[in-house]
């Protein structure tokens, strides 16, 4: 502890509020305010390192995203937070080489979560490779993948980082009995994907801070008593231009309507012409690389579910059936490319994508929206009124 007398300033120790004359020597070293630094003695900063070293990591972060930032990097790899290589395979501290197509970069991420023994894990879990999943006649339990989510929509501010969000995410998972599916599958290393700005899709929660104007994509999916739920939206993050209000409510908008036209009989390909007409009537483009899935007992399974028109999806709806529809929604040209860490997809030309999705269940007369928005949920689309998903 490094003595702080000389300061004409009255400090009170951070720990019990009484008059301090002792500094931590990392927070010095570090040129963090002083307040937060002070202590009256050597056991009240003991008794806080638990939680006070918690300020040197937050300052760390806040240094990143600027090629001077080695040592910072450096530190922060010491604890774990590293860059993802190979689809979550390997990891490197240095930012990988790459013609990046946008402004956004990759920040480090931090270690793997901790799932407790309780919960009952997809058999991709431990190993990364999925296999084949439990039977389930449980359909109806994704309410909390909705429930995740919403918890997610409320903490959406500039400031915080995706890796909060994944913690969020895999806390809240966990606390409802449940597993996020995302966690290893096929060594994917977070919880839930966050995807920023010019991300289309999988993008990996990391040490980059949200910034005003941002916009995020949260994508769910939680594994509970053998069923998985899935659904995804875009967030505005404080002030954002009108460009990126329109785009994100277009996508919306897309998903709605896509929605509207399920019911038994109706060819899984509608639902690609349904999509393609709207966004290109805004003057946008729809994603071809990624469709949305069949789900359920499974992750991802058949039908497969285009977004584009002129698709050649194959098959009719039919009761019972469960799927997600997702469309991916871009500003400028609907072209993708993959950033180094293997799962992240941009952009081609760095304008903005985003993107919604839930997952449908067929009935006899129509469809269910089994991930739909609850009574609870917070009101974060302008656009909304009264509308149910």
């Amino acid at each position: 502890m490094a003595s702080v007398s000389d300061v004409a300033e009255t400090l009170s120790c951070a720990r019990c509020g009484k008059p301090a004359n002792l500094q931590c020597p990392k927070c010095m070293e570090l040129k963090l305010p002083r307040k937060a630094a002070a202590f009256c003695t050597q056991d009240c900063f003991k008794a806080s390192w638990s939680s006070h070293k918690a300020v040197h990591l937050k300052a760390r972060l806040s240094s990143l995203g600027t090629d001077t930032a080695g040592d910072q990097n450096s530190d922060l790899a010491s604890e774990g937070w590293l860059y993802c290589l190979r689809k979550g395979q390997s990891r490197t501290p240095k930012r990988p080489h790459f013609v990046w197509t946008g402004t956004l970069r990759p920040y480090p991420i931090s270690v793997k979560r901790i799932v407790p023994a309780h919960i009952d894990k997809p058999d991709w879990a431990d190993d990364g490779i999925p296999k084949v999943e439990p039977n389930s006649d449980l359909q109806h339990h994704v309410e909390i993948a909705r429930e995740v989510l919403d918890a997610v929509a409320r903490m959406i501010h500039p400031g915080v980082t995706t890796d909060e969000i994944d913690q969020v995410v895999h806390e809240a998972t966990i606390a409802s009995g449940g597993y996020p599916s995302p966690l290893n599958y096929h060594f994917f290393p977070k919880s839930c994907c966050t995807s920023v700005n010019e991300v289309i899709c999988h993008g990996i929660p990391d040490a980059r801070k949200l910034e005003d104007g941002d916009v995020v994509n949260v994508d769910v999916t939680v594994y509970y008593k053998g069923v998985h739920g899935d659904l995804n939206e875009t967030y505005f993050v404080g002030n954002v231009d009108e460009a990126s209000r329109k785009l994100v409510q277009c996508t919306y908008e897309c998903l709605d309507k896509a929605i509207s036209i399920v019911k038994p009989g109706v060819r899984f390909r509608d639902i690609g012409e349904m999509i393609n007409h709207h966004a290109s009537m805004s003057g946008l483009s729809v994603v071809k690389s990624y469709c949305g899935h069949g789900i359920g007992e499974l992750f991802h399974c058949a039908p497969n579910i285009p977004h584009y028109g002129r698709n050649k999806a194959v098959g009719m709806m039919k009761a019972g059936q469960t799927f997600s529809i997702e469309p991916m929604i871009n500003a400028g040209v609907w072209h993708d490319q993959m950033w180094p860490d293997g799962w992240t997809a941009v952009t081609a030309d760095g304008k903005r994508s985003a993107q919604f999705e839930h997952t449908l269940l067929v009935t006899e007369t129509g469809v269910e929206v089994l991930t739909a928005r609850l009574p609870s949920s917070p009101n974060v689309f302008p656009w909304l009124s009264n509308q149910s998903v």
